[in-house]
């Protein structure tokens, strides 16, 4: 997943944190509701989510500079 996003612009990963962003509210309300089986879905969607920031924040530092 690192490479594929490394080679991403910052609207597609823009994008992608919408999308995690979604996964993760969904995770939370099936955890809430009983559904959720695999807990350990929420760290990895956490760590994702962190990998899709730095790599904007880099993006974005690189374009101002």
């Amino acid at each position: 997943m690192d490479k594929e996003l490394q080679n991403k612009n910052y609207e597609e990963l823009s994008k992608e944190l919408l999308e995690l962003r979604k996964e993760q509210f969904n995770l939370r309300m099936q955890l809430g509701t009983g559904q959720l089986t695999r807990v350990h879905q929420f760290k990895v969607n956490r760590k994702n989510i962190a990998r899709v920031k730095t790599l904007m924040n880099q993006k974005s530092s690189e374009k101002g500079a």
